[in-house]
């Protein structure tokens, strides 16, 4: 666990979703958004990226920089003045630029809506960065709404990016994205309440009915649902995607399936409302404060592996301090610190080692540091073809009611 005092409640938590239920609607209209502009329908002009594409490059680092990211997603001082210094804090110093940093991603699909109008006419709403999980990052750049990275600024990365990171399917050559955190999709378990649940189909046995939760991200619902059914998410076809939609409306429907909550799943959990979600790696860690029997399992099935990625937007005021954080965050005593507090999952090689001497509890902790037998069934989190992704979106939407 971190070894300073936390003072965050339950709904502060760290963590890679959102509260996808309580902005359906929202959601469900940056959803639309989305492909249409993907598909070239709604007016919107994208690049496609078939051309020439911008670079952020270096230069002189100063000024202001700002930052969205996802809520208590990086190391704070608590409030206490004579507290610690965060990461934001020693960057500040080191570089004598003024950071604001923006807990203002609640959900991938909910952001994107959000900053769509400006990132269609070339702007970025003030941001020089933010981070997003590798389907967004990836739909942003097919728009041309992301730039590339200029790599002879980013020595700490070019060390200490662990080698499973380095070549995405989504960024192969990792000419736009950098990895901020990276987690696990599997089972969250009250153990008191359901020490049984060991997998995705546990999860939909009628003890369990109204008392279990989805993620409502259906890159993550539908995946492990897939898994369930025997369909390996990676060569899966439309049909397949949409076979597994149904499975999980045929849930939805009977009431097993009481909401499909994003990360809104963390109070009930901790309070004894449901017994059991599909939920990320780091809460687990996180709750486990407030109900030490609340516990991460890999399901029976496998789980999924993503991460949420640094990116620079088209139009970014301050390219060049971005580019010096993105490397900044990636010396492994400072992201030490960083993995101490958020307890995901480090891209960073050399983190392990300073843990050791600082946490060693921390450090041999799998849920920070899986190694390939612990995460042997795991895959990185599926795609679809451009072509089957808005109707498989869309009936999603339909199956679970957002």
């Amino acid at each position: 666990m971190p070894s300073h005092p936390r003072t965050t409640s339950n709904d502060d938590r760290p963590r890679h979703g959102g509260a996808v239920r309580l902005l359906a609607v929202g959601v469900a209209s940056a959803v639309a958004l989305l492909f249409a502009a993907c598909g070239g329908d709604s007016g919107l002009e994208s690049s496609g990226n078939e051309g020439p594409t911008e670079t952020a490059e270096a230069g002189p680092v100063e000024g202001k920089m700002t930052f969205s990211n996802w809520p208590l997603y990086i190391d704070k001082a608590g409030g206490a003045v004579d507290g610690p210094a965060t990461t934001i804090d020693e960057f500040e110093q080191q570089t004598g630029v003024d950071v604001d940093y923006i807990e203002d991603i609640n959900d991938n699909f909910e952001f994107f809506g959000k900053l769509r109008p400006q990132l269609a006419n070339g702007e970025s709403g003030g941001r020089d960065l933010f981070a997003v999980t590798d389907y967004m990052a990836s739909k942003m750049y097919e728009l041309g709404y992301l730039q590339n990275l200029d790599k002879s600024a980013l020595p700490n990365v070019e060390e200490n990016l662990r080698a499973d990171l380095q070549s995405p399917a989504f960024d192969p050559e990792r000419e736009y994205s950098v990895p901020w955190q990276s987690g696990m999709t599997g089972l969250v378990v009250n153990t008191d309440e359901a020490p049984d649940v060991n997998s995705v189909s546990d999860l939909l046995d009628p003890e369990y009915e109204g008392r279990i939760t989805f993620l409502g991200d259906p890159y993550d619902d539908v995946t492990l649902m897939m898994k369930l059914m025997g369909t390996d998410p990676d060569t899966a076809t439309k049909e397949d995607w949409l076979a597994a939609i149904d499975e999980i409306k045929k849930y939805a429907d009977s009431g097993q399936i009481r909401d499909f909550t994003g990360n809104a799943y963390v109070n009930p959990l901790v309070k004894g409302d449901i017994v059991a979600a599909i939920g990320w790696s780091g809460d687990a860690i996180q709750l486990q404060e407030d109900n030490p029997n609340i516990e991460f399992r890999l399901p029976e099935e496998g789980c999924n592996l993503w991460s949420d990625n640094m990116v620079i937007p088209v139009g970014a005021p301050n390219e060049a301090a971005a580019l010096e954080w993105i490397n900044f965050v990636y010396d492994p005593e400072v992201q030490a610190d960083i993995a101490e507090y958020v307890n995901y999952v480090t891209p960073v090689d050399g983190v392990k080692e300073v843990l050791t001497e600082r946490d060693p509890d921390l450090a041999a902790n799998q849920l920070i540091f899986p190694d390939e037998e612990f995460t042997a069934d795991c895959t990185p989190q599926a795609t679809l073809a451009p072509e089957d992704e808005p109707d498989v979106i869309e009936a999603y939407q339909q199956a679970i009611g957002a």
